[in-house]
Formats: structure tokens, C-alpha cells, sequence
């Protein structure tokens, strides 16, 4: 028998059971704000960070003829031997860490699914995670996921150097894991040499785990080194290396990433990547073992590439009043717009604004940071644009924020109107 409908009405009324706490109540990240304003408005978009030029075409011809000159069915969970051995040789090459193949590298769903992967193969609940802010905003969500109590430790402005002492105590008994990202994203920081051996030194008198995110190791310039935090001298044997052939590569959508690490550590991250994903499409890998065995000169050509598109923006925007943050690597420039802020206007305000009034897109540093009490006065620009849409940009900026223009400082609107 039916029930009458005053009970389906009264069943349809009642509170759904609650969804997963952590994800149902992650707001609309700024990210996805900013992308929406830029479609809306038909900006110049600098906000999302990814590259318009792509990598090398002979990737792309492996790529397809793989799908027919090979089966196209599962590959080992680990990944295809000739892409983990060519992650294998291009670790000794690149940054002398010797790699066994077989035992030591994974080959992941872009860098962020290996994050993810290690977090739940790693981590128990209550487990403390040293993080250092800003971050990429996928790092606090995994590691939540997985149990971890985040430990920011907040680099210092204006070149976002490690603030030695405060991580040191940072570190307690709970503490398992320090989580690095060099070159860094958002600020586009190469950490030093001096950082990194601070760092490794804590790991070892602590018995600690390092997850090293260096997905853009390639993309430095202006006289600076990539050190990967795994070549210091007792790393090892506890440090989990990342790396992209997005960000290597410029190819964002293949979404294809590789772990290195000991056998200890990876052993258990292996079995999270099983279940999340099992595996990775086998034509890309193909296509990215060539790119890491025979295509050196495109991802060593990268850091000079955007050091002259670096050097343009910063010039311009320099010119223009706004104060550019050093950074020598990765493909981001920070700024601080605090001579163009209005009273009451935080860095997201400013930042949408730029976009509706004056065209052009950023992303508000305050949307990286975790802990309390932001930075409200910097944005991020990504410059791996070509040269057309950089220059596009610049002239939009120039019509509203420079002299005459509705954006510019009142100080300098008030003389202009005189």
C-alpha cells in the first residue's frame, strides 16, 4: 500500500544525512572565482597557470601512433618500465640521485594525485605536517583528508625566505612529515641551498619524512640552481621526490606525474595510487619517456624562455607603480598593489576589480595562504603567456592604472585632473 502524500512530503522534508565534512564545506576556491570574472569580462587572463605554448611535436606523434602501435589495456599499476626508467636516468642526470627503477619510482596521474597518494599512504590521523605558507591549495585538503593537523610555517616577505628558527620549533614529537615545494608556487621562490640543508638537517635529527614537490625544477633562471631536497646527504632514504611532465613538458592536460623515492616509503603510497586510479593511459607515458630521454633541450630552454617574458612583465609593471616581489623560478610574478588599493580593499577586491574595470586577471595571494592574518596587498600574475597576450595585458594596465586612468592612484588622478 501507498503512503499518502502528506508522508513523502514530510520524508522529502527532512535533513539530508551529512556529505563528507571536509570537502562538502570547502568554500568556491578564488581560483575558480577569478576564471568566471575572466570569461565574463573578456580579460587578459594571468590568473591560471598553465602555459599557451606546447612542448615538443614528436611527443604528441608518440602519443597517438602509441595508441595503435601498442594494446590498450591496463599498463602495470607502477607504470610502463620504459618511462620508469627514464624517470630513473633523468634523476641521476639532472640532479645526481641515483634511482633503482624497478623499486623506486611510481608513475602517478599528475603530480597532484601523487600528492594525494601519499598523504593516505603515509599519514595516520593526528600525524603533524610542516607546511610552508603560501602553498598550492591542493597540499591542506589531501593531508586533512588523510588525518594530518597542518603546521604552517609562513615564509617571510619580501623574497619568501624560510624563517629557520620558527620551523625549527615548529617541529614537535607528533610531527612526521615536512612538505616542500621549491620552485615554488604561488611566489615562484628557488629555495637556497642553506634552506634546503636547514631542512634536511631537522628530517634527520627528528626522523622525519620529506615530500619534495618539484614539478617546476626546470623552470629557473636568473642565476639560480634547482637543489633537489633528496641530493642532500641523508635524504635519501626519507624524502619523496615529485616531478610533471606538465609542468616539464607544457603539456597541463596529459596529467602524467612520477615519484621517486625508497622502496620503504613508496611501498605504501603505491597502494593508495592503486585504489585511487590503478594506473596511468600508457600512450602518454610512452610519449613522455621519449620527451625525458631525448628532448633535454626543450625543458632546459624553458628558464631562459621565461626569464625574458619575467623580465618584460617586471619592467612594465615596475614602470607602472607596482612593486614586483623576486622570485627565480616557476612562472609567477608577485606583486604588491597596495598603491592602487582603495580604502577597505583586500587583495581579492582589487583583484576583481582589475579584472571587471581594467581587463586584465590575477589571483589574490591571500587564496594561498592557510594561516591566519594574510598578506591583503599582493596578487599573482602568471607569465606563461605568449608574448602577444603579455603585451595585451600591459596596454590594458597602462589605460587603467597609469596616469588618467580610472584605476590609478587617487594621488596621481587628482594632479592628472588639474
Amino acid at each position: 500500500m501507498a503512503p499518502p502524500p502528506e508522508a513523502g512530503a514530510a520524508a522529502a522534508a527532512q535533513p539530508a544525512k551529512p556529505l563528507n565534512e571536509l570537502f562538502s564545506s570547502l568554500p568556491t576556491t578564488i581560483f575558480e572565482v577569478m576564471s568566471k570574472l575572466a570569461m565574463e569580462h573578456s580579460s587578459v587572463n594571468l590568473g591560471q597557470g598553465f602555459p599557451d605554448a606546447e612542448g615538443p611535436e614528436a611527443m604528441k606523434q608518440i602519443a597517438s601512433a602509441s595508441m595503435y602501435d601498442f594494446h590498450n589495456q591496463y599498463p602495470s599499476l607502477l607504470g610502463v618500465p620504459e618511462l620508469r626508467q627514464a624517470v630513473a636516468a633523468h634523476s641521476e642526470r639532472e640532479q645526481g640521485i641515483p634511482v633503482d627503477w624497478a623499486t623506486e619510482t611510481l608513475i602517478t596521474v599528475g603530480a597532484t594525485e601523487g600528492l594525494a597518494s601519499a598523504f593516505l599512504g603515509l599519514i595516520n590521523p593526528g600525524d603533524e605536517v610542516i607546511m610552508f605558507d603560501p602553498m598550492y591549495d591542493s597540499y591542506t585538503s589531501m593531508a586533512k583528508r588523510s588525518g594530518a593537523v597542518i603546521v604552517p610555517v609562513r615564509l617571510r616577505l619580501p623574497d619568501f625566505s624560510v624563517p629557520l628558527e620558527e620551523l625549527a620549533a615548529a617541529v614537535t614529537p607528533r610531527t612526521k612529515m615536512i612538505m616542500i615545494n621549491t620552485p615554488h608556487n604561488p611566489s615562484g621562490k628557488v629555495f637556497t641551498r642553506p634552506e634546503l640543508e636547514a631542512i634536511a638537517a631537522l628530517c634527520v635529527q627528528h626522523d622525519l619524512i620529506a615530500l619534495s614537490d618539484e614539478v617546476y625544477e626546470h623552470l629557473v633562471f636568473g642565476g639560480a640552481a634547482h637543489v633537489s631536497l633528496r641530493s642532500l646527504p641523508g635524504m635519501q632514504e626519507r624524502c619523496v621526490r615529485l616531478g610533471s611532465a606538465g609542468k616539464t613538458f607544457s603539456f597541463t592536460a596529459w596529467k602524467v606525474g612520477w615519484m621517486t623515492g625508497p622502496a620503504r616509503l613508496l611501498n605504501p603510497i603505491i597502494k593508495a595510487h592503486q585504489f585511487l586510479v590503478f594506473t596511468v593511459p600508457s600512450s602518454l607515458q610512452r610519449a613522455v619517456a621519449h620527451g625525458l630521454d631525448k628532448e633535454a633541450g626543450f625543458y632546459h630552454s624553458l628558464g631562459p624562455s621565461l626569464e625574458a617574458k619575467r623580465r618584460y612583465l617586471e619592467a612594465e609593471l615596475t614602470a607602472l607603480g607596482f612593486g614586483c616581489l623576486p622570485a627565480h623560478g616557476a612562472y609567477f610574478l608577485v606583486a604588491d598593489v597596495s598603491k592602487f588599493q582603495r580604502p577597505g580593499e583586500n587583495d581579492a577586491d582589487f583583484a576583481k576589480r582589475l579584472t571587471a574595470e581594467g581587463g586584465v586577471t590575477t589571483i589574490p595571494i591571500s587564496g594561498f595562504y592557510v594561516g591566519p592574518n594574510p598578506p591583503s596587498h599582493l596578487v599573482r600574475f602568471c607569465y606563461c603567456k605568449d608574448d602577444a597576450k603579455l603585451q595585451a595585458a600591459v596596454e590594458r594596465l597602462k589605460a587603467y592604472v597609469g596616469p588618467g586612468g580610472k584605476g590609478a592612484p587617487a594621488v596621481e588622478a587628482a594632479a592628472a585632473a588639474q
